[in-house]
């Protein structure tokens, strides 16, 4: 016995996977987005192999976005995995939905593929110069539709994750963009700059008793102080 029809996001799923899973290339071409989006070890991939070609080419700026890449792709699969254990909410279990694929625990919300695969289209397009919308626009509706088509998640499950590694990757561009002014003040202000920081330093020193910090104070500011006391 089956049971009644299905409701709401069940039933929806169902309609999902009546109309697209049985088309010829669906199912291998959804588990196969299903193992690169896996702990978004495709996405780290793909972010190592661009700060490689970057270091080749002495790119340092690439090379920060690149790492960045990474990161964030990570760091939105973490956030994501963080949520489903507070939220728990299980997978589709209704037996019309058929599930496609391998799951690494019972827990649905949000989608981790769908956190990890906009975050990191957002950011890999950003590190290799591409127009903003491009990559999102290539690579996240097919993975959200993947894990639809697969019956592992719900479509409000996909949504979240979407919105969740939208919001990480905009954060990583936040502090990305906090790096860049605070290098263009430098390289604009050179000398306040270097005396900010033997500033900040200095009064770190000054907390240390005795001669050896007047010594180490010294040294920092480039033997002013011991050229004063020699005078």
């Amino acid at each position: 016995m089956i049971g009644p029809a299905p409701t709401g996001e069940a039933a929806a799923l169902v309609a999902i996977q009546g109309a697209l899973a049985d088309r010829p290339g669906v199912l291998p071409a959804a588990r196969g987005l299903s193992h690169v989006g896996e702990h978004a070890l495709g996405w780290l991939a793909i972010s190592g192999l661009g700060w490689a070609l970057a270091v080749h080419r002495d790119d340092e700026v690439a090379q920060r976005r690149w790492i960045e890449a990474g990161v964030g792709a990570f760091g939105a699969h973490a956030a994501s995995v963080i949520i489903k254990r507070i939220v728990r909410r299980r997978r589709p279990h209704d037996p019309r939905i058929v599930v496609g694929v391998s799951t690494p625990s019972r827990l649905s919300f949000p989608s981790s593929h769908a956190t990890s695969t906009t975050a990191a289209a957002i950011l890999i397009g950003r590190a290799a110069g591409l127009p903003p919308y491009l990559l999102p626009a290539v690579l996240v509706p097919p993975m959200l539709t993947s894990r639809l088509v697969l019956g592992v998640h719900y479509p409000s499950d996909v949504a979240a994750g979407a919105a969740i590694g939208a919001l990480s990757a905009g954060a990583v561009v936040v502090g990305d963009q906090f790096i860049e002014r605070a290098a263009d003040t430098a390289a604009r202000h050179p000398t306040t700059t270097r005396l900010a920081g033997v500033a900040a330093r200095v009064g770190a020193l000054a907390l240390v008793p005795g001669s050896t910090a007047r010594l180490v104070m010294s040294q920092l500011a480039g033997g002013k102080f011991s050229n004063r006391e020699n005078a």
